[in-house]
């Protein structure tokens, strides 16, 4: 039997079943970018206005970059809420395989072009900074989603019946 106070991981935690394969793999090479950037990234979180960005990057000066992960044109016209991640961070990005052509994306965005194993920064982003209220509520909600993911590795069971 294991120490009760010793930490215990899962092995494999489970896959996020709202996403293709596709979106998956480009979401994990933006991410290894994002790193090699000094960024730290977490998926899916909850933003101010009610939406949910696919990644959301801090670096150490606290700078936010919000990414839209596309995996198809028919993922990118179904899609115009990405829009209002504008309000919600210093610049947006898109990130999609390399199959889809840059001229598709809106030109007032970042490009990044991804697969499972990285990604390539296309095209920069325009910088529009956040106001201070908002990034410290941008802050609070990263630190929340990343703390409560770990905790939630750490003790599943004791999260159970709680949201993000």
């Amino acid at each position: 039997m294991s120490d009760p106070g010793s930490i215990r991981l899962i092995k494999d935690p489970p896959r996020d079943l709202r996403q293709s394969e596709t979106a998956l793999a480009v979401a994990r090479g933006t991410a290894r970018l994002l790193r090699s950037l000094d960024f730290s990234t977490v998926s899916e979180v909850s933003l101010p206005s009610g939406r949910r960005a696919d990644l959301v990057a801090l670096n150490p000066r606290g700078d936010i970059w919000i990414v839209e992960i596309k995996s198809s044109l028919e993922d990118l016209r179904a899609d115009q809420k990405w829009q209002d991640y504008r309000a919600h961070c210093d610049r947006l990005f898109f990130a999609f395989p390399q199959h889809l052509p840059c001229e598709i994306f809106p030109q007032d965005t970042g490009l990044i072009v991804a697969d499972a194993h990285g990604a390539h920064l296309h095209c920069d982003a325009p910088e529009h900074r956040l106001p201070a209220a908002t990034r410290k509520v941008m802050m609070v909600r990263f630190a929340l989603a990343a703390a409560g993911r770990l905790n939630r590795l750490v003790d599943p069971q004791g999260h159970a019946g709680y949201g993000e």
